[in-house]
């Protein structure tokens, strides 16, 4: 190996609590995914949401595999993704925590249907989107849930975004 070759990777010698301290130092928006598992809204805070494509329009969202919402995308069910303003910090922490009972998960979450998938939409949410799911893939310890977008909103707003820096929730003008 000369000086300019990299050296060979070596699977499995990054540090996973350190990859994640470094991905902390990523900001990232804060969104919530909706579905419906045998009839019940279903929903979780997310900060994984990437745009993938303009034709067809589909995004990418990181699903934990003991998520309620993938359990209702692997049974068929649409999904919705509303991205939070930072004055819902309180539904993005609600829909956050693990062990949440299945029903009335919305309770609490003022929302509406989304006219296109039915599925769950945030009220005042900065922006939403409808989707139906086109494929699901393992990666690693999550599953990666693709969605084509059939109907979005995205309404004039000066609100702050709420985002997740460093572990925390805060907000971004």
């Amino acid at each position: 190996m000369s000086a300019h070759e990299p050296a060979p990777h070596v699977p499995g010698t990054v540090d996973p609590a350190t990859y994640r301290l470094a991905m902390s130092r990523f900001a990232s928006g804060v969104a919530v995914v909706t579905s419906q598992v045998r009839g019940h809204d279903v929903a979780l805070t997310v900060d994984s949401l990437t745009s993938v494509s303009l034709e067809p329009v589909l995004l990418l969202v990181s699903l934990h595999p003991e998520a309620r919402v993938l359990e209702g995308l692997e049974a068929g069910a649409d999904f919705a993704v509303s991205v939070l303003t930072a004055a819902q910090r309180g539904t993005a922490e609600w829909l956050g925590e693990t062990g949440r009972p299945l029903h009335d998960q919305l309770g609490r979450v003022p929302h509406h249907r989304g006219a296109a998938s039915g599925m769950a939409v945030v009220d005042d949410a900065l922006a939403s989107f409808e989707c139906r799911t086109v494929d699901l893939r393992e990666a690693g310890d999550h599953v990666l849930a693709l969605g084509e977008v059939v109907a979005l909103e995205a309404r004039p707003t000066d609100r702050p975004a709420l985002v997740h820096y460093r572990g925390r929730l805060g907000e971004l003008r």
